[in-house]
């Protein structure tokens, strides 16, 4: 059957260049907003996705989680109620326990910084979620060493319209959203969005009786308004609510999906942000902006450390629940000078940026463990400051380049209940330069070549552990691992995109490579039970591949779609506690291919059916460890119905009822066998199917 999916794929992947064209198809042209400036994907020198809401409705998509697989080259961890670590390009964090971690890829929603909080991936009501590959150092900073993923929503418009969609599913699943927004008097628009999601999710808790200990409980709300003060001010104001309150019950020592812990988890966020922003035009040629953000988070990670209950093996069975409650604070202040005309500088035809920006984060750790004899607590204060600039220019008619640079500094406090403290800081400096040739007005090819960077840090719980009973021999170990240093990343890109109107496809082909300098690598050490994680550096690590995107209609009845991701990584002088060299081994969460495949058909007046395909290679789970993932194909079907206003919609996902890993372990931890060494995985989500209805109005 796996075969026969890959085949099919490849097919669909094929299938556009065979289709001939139909004069009334075409495709809408893509303009990204996540950048400096608003401006169409075709005048992006570099690798970038898109995808819009429309893309997110047809997949049912509720989180980002159920739709980044459509993107090439980017994988997602899980190890929590949802996925919520990235991976671009094989590079992105997997986790987070007891120290403070540096995003490599950042999520901002609606200009506001998400961080390093993937739970508010929410999808209701967004226009569109673009995926920018590669270091973005000039736009977005360290967040952003590896790639960006930025959500915008619907943008507000003076015209009144508004949608209502409810929605079921299998495993008791409902979700019920609203949007509405127009103008509120002649300089004011508006536009906000609630959505409510529940669902027992697909855990089978079997000690305790229940199929809700991995639940869903989620509220989504947003509010946008523009406000035109005057000719030449405007205003924007921004506010976000996510109420996640879900439950993490999610690991088997039976390897399925019936669990046996008599503790289970939870993984929450309450989280309230706001965010304004200030459009000045009132220079020739030229505008400032000014914004403000702030966010406060309350989060909850808690598990059964055990996975099962007392008295599955009397004599060998331990008993613990461990729990981790963060509360952040962020407050981030930008301004940015920009040509909104072009200017003659030196005799080229020249854009250009120039901004600052400040960011204060505040992060407090509560950690209430079975076997500490008190609560574990930490501060960790992080004031970063940056300046930058960028400038584009036209060269010749065909002959475009564009210039960024950005300089950035830091300084950490970091202080914990163990008496460990420390004050990382520094200074580095990031860019891109890039060259675009248009070959005519349909083609383009471009080369560049980017810096990224990512801040050190301080393994506060391998410093403070190491005198741990137990811990003896790996004590001297944990101590030479008290900080780790800066992560440099240097990537090349050469692309080719094109769009043809009259035949209505679109291509986009990139090909990278990438050296990652003091690469940051988590692991971890392991004794009786005991598990230490820390960051350590290894001398170095590289990651090249290639990145295809096609769409194309060939009627108006029709539509193809395809992404392909290539993907091969090495790390570089790397040893394991243990003494084990993992130099040349491929690093972790970097499948080395994958692909999104798909088509659109028009079958009668009002229905529309839609089938795709999406599919990964075995990946590592972890650097510490030599287990991996299967690889697999999952397809998924939606057959739409549109009557009048109403769009009926029957769906499914991964019909084939796939099973497929999102994280994995390897250790001992089911004391029926003595604790012997065993891998562990989490499942993803399994068939899913439901009927939704939506009403535009």
């Amino acid at each position: 059957m796996k075969k026969s999916i890959l085949s099919t794929a490849i097919a669909m992947l094929l299938a556009p260049t065979l289709a001939l064209a139909d004069d009334d198809a075409s495709i809408e042209r893509i303009t990204v907003v996540g950048d400096f400036r608003a401006q169409g994907i075709e005048d992006l020198p570099g690798s970038v996705s898109v995808l819009s809401g429309e893309d997110m409705r047809q997949r049912q998509a509720e989180h980002l989680e159920e739709s980044l697989n459509m993107a090439p080259n980017v994988n997602l961890a899980a190890g929590a109620s949802r996925a919520s670590f990235f991976q671009i390009r094989g590079i992105g964090e997997r986790s987070q326990f007891v120290d403070p971690i540096s995003p490599s890829v950042g999520l901002i929603i609606d200009g506001i910084n998400y961080s390093g909080l993937g739970a508010a991936g929410t999808l209701f009501d967004i226009a569109q979620v673009e995926v920018f590959r590669g270091p973005q150092s000039t736009r977005f900073g360290a967040d952003a060493m590896a790639g960006m993923i930025y959500l915008s929503s619907t943008p507000v418009s003076d015209a009144t319209s508004g949608e209502l969609e409810l929605s079921m599913a299998n495993y008791n699943t409902y979700s019920s959203g609203l949007a509405f927004g127009g103008a509120v008097n002649e300089n004011l628009s508006a536009r906000g969005s609630l959505q409510l999601h529940s669902s027992d999710g697909f855990m089978e808790n079997i000690h305790l009786g229940r199929s809700d200990t991995q639940n869903q409980d989620e509220l989504t709300a947003r509010l946008n308004m523009l406000w035109q003060v005057s000719q030449t001010l405007d205003m924007h104001f921004t506010y976000h609510r996510f109420d996640i309150d879900n439950g993490y019950d999610a690991w088997s020592l039976d390897q399925n999906r019936d669990t046996l812990s008599d503790e289970p988890g939870r993984d929450t966020l309450d989280s309230h942000a706001g965010r304004v922003q200030a459009n000045w035009s009132g220079l020739q040629g030229s505008e400032i902006q000014l914004s403000l953000s702030a966010l406060t988070a309350d989060s909850e990670y808690s598990f059964d450390e055990d996975w099962s209950y007392v008295g599955i093996a009397p004599g060998w069975e331990y008993s613990s629940f461990d729990a981790y409650f963060r509360e952040r604070d962020d407050l981030t202040a930008e301004a940015r000078w920009l040509s909104t005309e072009p200017v003659n500088l030196f005799g080229t035809v020249t854009d250009w940026v120039a901004g600052a920006y400040l960011r204060s984060n505040d992060t407090d750790l509560t950690r209430e463990y079975t076997y500490l004899v008190a609560p574990f607590s930490s501060e960790y204060e992080t004031q970063t400051w940056a300046v930058y600039g960028e400038l584009q220019q036209q060269w010749t008619p065909r002959l475009h380049a564009s210039y960024g640079l950005r300089l950035q500094g830091y300084d950490n406090d970091y202080i914990d209940s163990r008496g460990i403290e420390a004050n990382p800081s520094d200074t580095t400096w990031g860019g891109r330069a890039s060259l675009q040739y248009e070959l005519d007005n349909e083609q383009q090819v471009y080369v560049s070549v980017a810096r990224g960077f990512k801040q050190g840090g301080v393994n506060g719980e391998a410093l403070g552990r190491a005198s741990d009973d137990g811990l003896s021999e790996v004590s001297e170990f944990l101590e030479s691992r008290a900080t780790f240093a800066p992560e440099l990343l240097i990537s090349t890109e050469a692309g080719y995109r094109a769009f043809f109107p009259e035949q209505s496809m679109g291509v986009h082909l990139t090909a990278f490579y990438s050296w990652r300098d003091d690469m940051q690598v988590s692991a971890y050490v392991e004794r009786d039970q005991q598990f230490v994680s820390y960051l350590d550096n290894a001398s170095s690590g590289i990651n090249y591949g290639v990145e295809a995107e096609f769409d194309y209609l060939p009627t108006d009845r029709m539509r193809w779609f395809a992404s392909l991701g290539l993907l091969q990584t090495e790390l570089r002088d790397f040893v394991l506690e243990d003494g084990e060299n993992i130099t040349g081994r491929s690093q972790a969460h970097a499948p080395a291919y994958q692909f999104h495949a798909g088509g659109e058909f028009a079958l009668l007046p009002g229905l529309q059916l839609r089938v795709e395909v999406d599919g990964r290679d075995s990946f590592y789970f972890s650097n510490s460890h030599d287990d991996k993932s299967s690889a697999y194909q999952l397809v998924h079907a939606r057959l739409n119905y549109e009557f009048g206003d109403w769009l009926f919609s029957l769906w499914a996902r991964n019909l084939l009822n796939e099973d497929y890993e999102t994280r994995g372990f390897s250790f001992g931890n089911d004391p029926r066998d003595e604790y012997a060494p065993a891998s562990y995985v989490q499942y993803g989500e399994p068939r899913r199917f439901g009927l939704t209805a939506r009403y535009s109005f």
